[in-house]
């Protein structure tokens, strides 16, 4: 393991917390993706809180902009904006077969989009919560390498209206409007409306049909989100939102540039419509909460297989895909006596409809059309216990039962079965209000799944569930008065039956034939460290660092005659550094600076192509005077050329040789952005 890092990040630790004597007071944090709302000083594992003025000043649109700020977290391209993520390792690095099978759950106001995260634009968002390690008592299936919980801003009974608008180069424009206040003479109720469109040509040059745009960017945004009070401690929170991402998908070319040759370029294109509500009662002792939601998604997946415009080789592929899912937790909580007990149950129906479309020359040469339906219905139950004034037990336990069905029009006819078994287990230190230690274990889990696609072959269409066993320790501090948080773990994990996801090219004559396939590795490990500081070093200035050391590891894998035990598993870099620097004048001029290092990582768990270790570099500024703001922004500052995904197949006639192709990620960016209250 790279642990060169470590003292670095230790000694910057140490030096300031012995510079904080005059620093500001940081902002509150809770977390909320927890069974109960919690400061991140009371929770028994590793987390990450972004809140809305770093949301706003380190990103321009999506919530790609700020996932450098996350230790350990990952996210696999070959869309226009991520969908696929990984935490300490574990995660998938595309979906084009369908049958949903998420690693990392992925939430937005308590809707379920794990797998299909392109809806996060960063318009009016409140925070972005990210718990890495199994949760396997709080999502159960789809969190076996942790969770993301978006959360937009809450409403409040004060009037605003406000507008903001951005304008950059690569043809980027944008223009939101966001309102709220009370509804209504009740001081309990209250409402926000956020509407946003963001447009750009995208940072690609297409040759052969002479455009910028054919990898641009079109996205719109509305979202509603209300409060309300009535009868004796209930409380109702509903939101919903329409985001129609409407993008291009133009970002491969034979010769790994931006300058692509495609004749029939890509889309990727997801309209999503969810709605959730939950209702809240806080009683003497016991409180209930329940929450109902509702996501519907329409997604268009696209792309010229061929990258080229050559008539005797002209392949395009279209996957249609529309996903309902339909969930509903039900929980209650009671404290007493220093004990806290919370029990729930939980259900999830989810229906996918797959058109795989498969052309050449314009005209469908194959077609698989399936129909995919989950059902999921869990119990789970947790206990804390204040053992002495200063430690503290904790465990929890879920049990789901997962029932899914599987049809195509190849005649595949699958509908299997399982229950699988979650929880955890910690202990924890707390010598005073600003300090804890704890020791933490875990079992999460990975329901099966199927391989969905016309090439697939029938003995490999299923595979088995996967376990995953966690140990971590770890230790954090948090004095808001003085200005200084951070926090420290080390983690180890077990992967059983881990779920491997390998490439194959069924025919080197058609592009389209190359598939990835998940299969059953017999075990693998995961182990590393991960740690954040933030500290107001004094009022204007303050400093912020993580460090993610990371090392995976396959053990007794084997696939296509290749022996791949002892190499390090897929998109799991060894390392990743971030820092940040901020400064705020009492006279409204600001300014911060953000900097990241990522280690080289494999493309893939079926060949052994690397990216390249690469710096980023963000930059931000301007003047903030209550009523307006501005600034300027520039993104990736020093031009860095890296790939956020990558394939080795053959592509090329006559002789199709094998051959790493990237997609770069976008270049060097500048623009402005300005906001007006109008009250």
């Amino acid at each position: 393991m790279n642990v060169r890092l470590l003292p670095a990040f230790l000694s910057l630790i140490t030096l300031l917390a012995t510079t904080v004597a005059i620093a500001s007071e940081l902002e509150e944090v809770v977390i909320t993706a927890t069974l109960r709302p919690q400061s991140p000083l009371s929770l028994a594992t590793s987390a990450t809180v972004i809140d809305s003025t770093t949301l706003r000043e380190t990103g321009v649109q999506h919530l790609q902009d700020v996932l450098p700020l996350v230790p350990n977290l990952n996210w696999a391209s070959g869309t226009s904006r991520p969908r696929y993520f990984q935490l300490r390792g574990i995660g998938e690095s595309d979906q084009w077969q369908g049958a949903p099978n998420p690693s990392v759950g992925f939430l937005i106001d308590g809707m379920d989009f794990s797998g299909i995260g392109m809806p996060a634009t960063l318009v009016d968002l409140g925070q972005v919560e990210v718990l890495r390690g199994p949760q396997g008592t709080t999502l159960g299936a789809s969190a076996l390498a942790g969770l993301i919980n978006v959360r937009t801003r809450a409403p409040s009974t004060e009037e605003t209206l406000r507008l903001e608008a951005s304008a950059g180069d690569f043809g980027v424009n944008s223009l939101g409007l966001i309102a709220g206040g009370a509804l209504g003479t009740d001081d309990r109720s209250a409402f926000r409306f956020v509407a946003q469109g963001f447009r750009g040509d995208g940072s690609r040059r297409n040759a052969t049909l002479s455009r910028d745009d054919t990898n641009g960017l079109d996205e719109r945004t509305l979202r509603w989100r209300s409060q309300h009070g009535f009868g004796t401690g209930w409380q109702a929170d509903f939101s919903a939102l329409i985001v129609d991402v409407d993008n291009g998908f133009d970002a491969f070319s034979t010769d790994n540039s931006r300058v692509t040759r495609s004749d029939d370029p890509g889309r990727d294109r997801q309209r999503s419509r969810g709605a959730s509500l939950t209702l809240q009662h806080k009683g003497h002792e016991t409180d209930f909460r329940s929450l109902t939601a509702v996501v519907d998604a329409d997604i268009l997946y696209s792309f010229d297989g061929d990258w080229a415009a050559d008539a005797d080789y002209d392949f395009t592929s279209r996957f249609l895909r529309d996903r309902q899912t339909l969930s509903q937790d039900v929980r209650w909580s009671r404290e007493t006596r220093g004990l806290t007990l919370i029990g729930g149950l939980y259900a999830q129906r989810l229906t996918e409809a797959n058109d795989q479309l498969d052309l050449y020359g314009g005209e469908l040469y194959r077609a698989l059309v399936s129909d995919y339906e989950a059902d999921s219905f869990a119990g789970y139950a947790n206990v804390s216990h204040s053992l002495a004034s200063r430690w503290h037990a904790n465990a929890g336990l879920r049990v789901e039962r997962r029932k899914a069905q599987y049809r195509d029009t190849d005649g595949t006819d699958l509908s299997p079965a399982e229950t699988m078994i979650g929880g955890n287990a910690s202990i924890e230190y707390r010598p005073d209000d600003h300090r804890m230690a704890y020791l933490a274990v875990a079992r999460g889990y990975k329901a099966g799944g199927f391989n969905i696609g016309v090439v697939v072959p029938t003995d490999r269409r299923e595979f088995d569930a996967e376990l995953l066993y966690s140990l971590e320790v770890g230790y954090k501090f948090d004095d808001a008065v003085r200005g200084l948080r951070y926090d420290f773990a080390m983690f180890y994990m077990w992967r059983r039956a881990q779920q491997v996801s390998t490439s194959a090219q069924i025919d080197p004559g058609d592009p389209l034939s190359f598939i990835y396939l998940t299969d059953n590795a017999a075990r693998g490990t995961n182990l590393g460290l991960e740690g954040s500081v933030l500290a107001s070093v004094s009022e204007s200035w303050s400093i912020g660092a993580t460090l993610g050391v990371l090392r995976t590891r396959f053990e007794d894998y084997v696939v296509a005659d290749q022996d791949f035990s002892g190499r390090a598993q897929a998109h799991a870099p060894s390392y990743q550094v971030s820092m940040s620097l901020d400064y705020r004048h009492p006279r409204g001029w600001f300014a911060r600076f953000d900097a990241q290092r990522v280690a080289a990582f494999y493309f893939s768990d079926s060949h052994d192509q690397r990216s390249k270790p690469y710096s980023l570099a963000n930059l931000r500024a301007g003047y903030d005077a209550g009523s307006w703001r501005i600034d300027a922004w520039v993104r990736n500052v020093l031009d860095e050329d890296y790939a956020m995904r990558g394939f080795f197949f053959g592509n090329e006639p006559p002789d199709y040789p094998d051959k790493p192709y990237v997609q770069l990620a976008d270049p060097r960016s500048v623009g402005v952005s300005a906001v007006w209250q109008v009250r």
